[in-house]
This record gives structure tokens, C-alpha cells and sequence, in this order.
């Protein structure tokens, strides 16, 4: 793909991901144009070098990333398209069913418009959190409705070349299943530890080593972002955690029987874990070795709809 095709960007949102995009991007030498309702956070981005202030005046943008909270991206997309603001759209909202059921009601652009995930962030919040690499060998999802062209297809999976990530076209509802279990899950799961310590005494704490930090890192996210992002992905989140409050209560239900039933459930419970993190391992290893869809290929890809 050849990198001049996009010139310019209008990254509306700037927050850690829409900002560490606009970073990322203006190191490739893409102008871009930084739009939030909040305007110190857009002067915090300038200041940080992703770009400048969006114009009124500015000419469209080739691609449009609309970075706000889930719940917003609808309203957005629609009032983006209606300006004309760019001649394609993407947005990076972790979750993707609902957005593209809620676009369709809308009566939103779908020739132009391509919902997108980059599978990556910080437990941070914030312009000031952002950083150029965040996206780099990490997967980004692009969920593209049948009747998208593939030439606007092409146009986003350059964006997120030029970002360092990896396009991965994928179902909308397939995204929302996935992320379910390795992202927003995981952060409930997290929290819900992390939780147990919020009165935690001083001796409880003067004990407290890497593995409590590890498992609870993320549990630091924006209360207020993650309810929205939950609340948008709630049925397949639910079914995740069901299923792990399933094995945590046979496990419960081992301890206080030991030695008597339900120690082989616990011993259950501890080899799956062992083999699911030898694969999630494993993966990660071998992920610098995954072929990335390109060119044809990942035009044939959207149409099948993978």
C-alpha cells in the first residue's frame, strides 16, 4: 500500500488511544486535526506534538477516527458524515455488535464507514498517557458492513499500518465475543480482587508482592469509561463471568470439603489453568510468525466477512 494515500486525519477524541494515534500518525507525516469537547485536552495533545486544533475551515480529512467513549460513536459518526468531515471513517471502540446495529438505525454511511478496535491501551486516561508505539505488532480489528467498498477498507487497514498494528477484519458479534474473554472480563475479574483491598489495613498491605500487583494492574482503569464500555458488550461479558463464577465456586465449594468430595475439582480448575496460560504464552510467541492480511487478500477477507 502506498503510505501518501492518507494526508490528512481528524482524530476526534483525545484521549490515551485517539492521542497515541494522532502521535503516531504525525511521525509518519500525517497532518492531523485534534477535535474534543474538552479543549485542554486538546491543547495538552498539541503541546505533546500530535497535531493541531481542528478548523472549521480545515479541508476534509482522508479518514476520520472517532475516539470518544461506545455509547457516543453513533451520534458522532452520524454528525461527522452529515459535515462531510472526511471521505472515510473509522472508530476505535472496544466494542463493535451494538455500535454497528445502533449506526444501521441511524441511517449511517456504511460505504464509508469501517468500525475499528486496536487491541491495545493503558490502564492510564488521558492525553498525557499516550505514546507513539502503543499500537505497534498489536492486532486491530476492522468489523466492515457487506456493502463497504474494499477501497475504504484499504484506506483504514493503511491508517493502522501506519500506526504500527496489525489489521485483523473480523464479525462484529465474533469481536464482541473475543474481547468479552480477553479483555473486558478479565478487567471485571480484576477489579473484584483488587476490590477485596480497598479497606485493606496496613498489615494486610506491608505483605503485598507482585503477584496481587500483576493481576490487579488493570483494575486502575476509568470507572466511568469501563461502565460504558461494559454496559455496550453486556451479554457476552455476563456469559464470561458466569462461566468463571461457575469454576470459582466449585473451587470454593473444594476448599471447605477437603479431603472429602470436590478436591479433584479444584485440581481440575488449577491444570486448565496451567494449560490456558501455556497457550496464551505460546501465542504470544508465536505471533512475530502470523501472516497479516494485505492487499488482495485482506480485500477478500471483508467481503467473506470473516
Amino acid at each position: 500500500m502506498n503510505p501518501s494515500a492518507i494526508r490528512r486525519v481528524s482524530v476526534l477524541g483525545t484521549g490515551v488511544i485517539g492521542t497515541s494515534i494522532a502521535l503516531a500518525l504525525r511521525r509518519a507525516g500525517v497532518h492531523v486535526g485534534l477535535y474534543d469537547l474538552d479543549t485542554r485536552v486538546v491543547a495538552e495533545a498539541e503541546l505533546m506534538g500530535a497535531g493541531i486544533a481542528l478548523h472549521p475551515d480545515d479541508p476534509p480529512a482522508d479518514v476520520v477516527v472517532i475516539a470518544t467513549p461506545p455509547s457516543t460513536v453513533v451520534g458522532v459518526l452520524r454528525d461527522a458524515q452529515d459535515c462531510g468531515l472526511g471521505a472515510v471513517y473509522t472508530d476505535v471502540a472496544s466494542t463493535k455488535a451494538r455500535i454497528f446495529a445502533e449506526a444501521e438505525v441511524a441511517g449511517c454511511d456504511f460505504t464509508t464507514y469501517i468500525p475499528g478496535h486496536p487491541m491495545a491501551g493503558r490502564e492510564l486516561s488521558g492525553p498525557g498517557a499516550a505514546h507513539a508505539n502503543l499500537f505497534t505488532g498489536r492486532p486491530w480489528a476492522l468489523c466492515p458492513h457487506p456493502v463497504t467498498p474494499p477501497g475504504a477498507v484499504h484506506m483504514v487497514a493503511e491508517l493502522v499500518e501506519m500506526c504500527g498494528g496489525e489489521a485483523k477484519v473480523i464479525a462484529p458479534d465474533a469481536h464482541d465475543r473475543v474481547v468479552a474473554a480477553v479483555s473486558h472480563a478479565p478487567h471485571l475479574v480484576s477489579a473484584a480482587l483488587a476490590a477485596r483491598f480497598a479497606a485493606a489495613d496496613e498489615t494486610m498491605l506491608s505483605l503485598v508482592g507482585k503477584g496481587l500487583q500483576d493481576v490487579t494492574r488493570i483494575a486502575t482503569g476509568a470507572p466511568e469509561l469501563w461502565c460504558d464500555i461494559l454496559q455496550q458488550n453486556a451479554g457476552p461479558v455476563a456469559a464470561v463471568l458466569d462461566a468463571v463464577v461457575r469454576d470459582l465456586t466449585e473451587a470454593a465449594y473444594a476448599l471447605r470439603n477437603s479431603g472429602r468430595a470436590g478436591g479433584g475439582a479444584l485440581a481440575d480448575l488449577l491444570t486448565r489453568g496451567n494449560h490456558g496460560r501455556e497457550h496464551i504464552v505460546d501465542r504470544v510467541h508465536a505471533k512475530g510468525r502470523a501472516h497479516r492480511p494485505e492487499g488482495d487478500e485482506l480485500a477478500e477477507l471483508a467481503r467473506a466477512r470473516v
